[in-house]
């Protein structure tokens, strides 16, 4: 049974997506026709109802929509330009000072929106004119800005970590949020290096000199966005409330934030929810048919199998963590974020603590090496914002991006091999 079903499954799966199908439409096709071949057809459309009415009737999972509801708040509340001038502010007087600034605000806004493609819109869309007007080569300002804004998905709040909590059958989002921080502000740190080299060598210009007075004030103006990490992160991991109920709160204090700043309509509220809600209905789609299809892979003992064969190349956790990083920065060149997580994490969950890896820094392995997808083609969703806002080609801004891929995949090594980067933060907060 095992070996039809998994031909069926994988044969329909990727045979509608060579076809064009949508992947959530896909998930669910190939989990239904799987089902009618291992059970009765009666037991099968109920079985594969229940579980993907199961799949989205999760509490924690209402965080998810308020987060992407947050993000467009501050994507249309005038959020993004004060982030981007504090962060010029703190990326000083070094050569490509904007390009770290775009870095800095992608790691700022991105952090307090949790999306790679609201940080490559509002903070790409802000710096991209003022490269353009010091001489900056708008493929290198497009590869900056797409390189960097994955960078929200690891610094929290972030919602790709609470689906990952949720697949992963309830591993601590309190853990989760604390140890993206240090891979999070690496993946940054590696962006800015590789920037800053690159500018060296082009002669990019230093930014102007920045007095202590308009230092401060840069700061106030940022200092109430900033704010909201203190307030959603402290309140989340000091227990006054769960992530769900401070996602609510990320969603009501940049709106009133916006409307102080008088850089919010009424219009722009009903067209910012109309966004959520398509946004939310695609998402959750995606997780009640990646519930359908987790629990016809757990019923035909499909993990176990791909489980088996990965140990029987080799024992070694070293040499596993290697193959399941392959396979995963493979598998983000072709399938967007969420449904990367929803898939792969019951195939590759059971395996990693097999071996012995923290549920915890196996997430934050796990949603490294989809950020990086997320910046590939054919998919990427912020390489195709990335070069919208900056209206180039993603032929001209592939070549550049090769050496962010390169530092972040080596960082992607250093945080497989060391777990203390991930771990030492949730263990000195006693969350793990």
């Amino acid at each position: 049974m095992i070996t039809t079903a998994m031909i069926v499954l994988f044969a329909v799966f990727f045979g509608s997506l060579v076809i064009g199908i949508p992947i959530s439409i896909a998930i669910g096709l190939s989990s239904i026709i799987t089902a009618l071949v291992i059970t009765p057809p009666d037991v099968a459309i109920f079985t594969i109802t229940q579980k993907m009415v199961n799949g989205i009737s999760s509490f924690s999972l209402l965080a998810v929509p308020l987060f992407v509801l947050s993000g467009n708040i501050m994507n249309n509340g005038g959020i993004a330009k004060r982030l981007v001038n504090f962060a010029k502010v703190i990326g000083g007087r070094i050569p490509g000072a904007l390009a770290h600034a775009n870095v800095l605000g992608n790691m700022l806004f991105g952090a307090l929106s949790g999306s790679a493609v609201a940080a490559a819109a509002a903070i790409g869309g802000t710096m991209a004119p003022l490269e353009k007007e010091e001489g900056y080569d708008p493929a290198y300002s497009a590869a900056v800005n797409i390189a960097s804004s994955p960078t929200g998905m690891l610094i929290p709040p972030s919602g790709a970590l609470i689906l990952y909590s949720l697949v992963a059958g309830g591993v601590s989002i309190s853990a989760l949020f604390i140890a993206g921080y240090i891979p999070g502000i690496l993946m940054g740190v590696a962006t800015m290096v590789v920037a800053y080299f690159y500018a060296k060598k082009h002669n990019y210009p230093v930014a102007p000199k920045t007095t202590f007075k308009e230092g401060v004030k840069v700061f106030f103006d940022a200092l109430p966005s900033l704010l909201l990490i203190v307030i959603v992160i402290g309140g989340i991991v000091g227990g006054a409330f769960t992530a769900t109920e401070g996602a609510a709160i990320a969603v009501i204090y940049p709106l009133i934030l916006s409307i102080i700043y008088k850089s919010i309509t009424l219009k722009d509220i009903k067209d910012i929810i109309l966004k959520t809600a398509v946004t939310t209905g695609v998402i959750m789609f995606l997780v009640a048919a990646s519930s359908a299809m987790s629990w016809v892979m757990a019923y035909t003992g499909i993990p176990e199998a791909i489980s088996k064969a990965i140990l029987s190349i080799s024992t070694n956790k070293i040499v596993i963590l290697a193959i399941i990083n392959i396979l995963l920065l493979v598998v983000g060149t072709f399938m967007d974020l969420t449904p990367a997580i929803l898939i792969f994490t019951p195939i590759f969950f059971p395996i990693v603590t097999q071996l012995g890896v923290d549920p915890v820094h196996f997430g934050i392995i796990l949603i490294f090496n989809l950020c990086i997808g997320i910046m590939t083609p054919p998919v990427g969703s912020a390489l195709f914002v990335g070069c919208s806002v900056a209206d180039v080609s993603i032929e001209r801004v592939f070549k550049p991006l090769l050496p962010f891929f390169a530092a972040l995949i080596a960082v992607l090594f250093l945080i497989t091999y060391v777990p203390s980067i991930s771990l030492i933060l949730p263990k000195l907060l006693h969350l793990i």
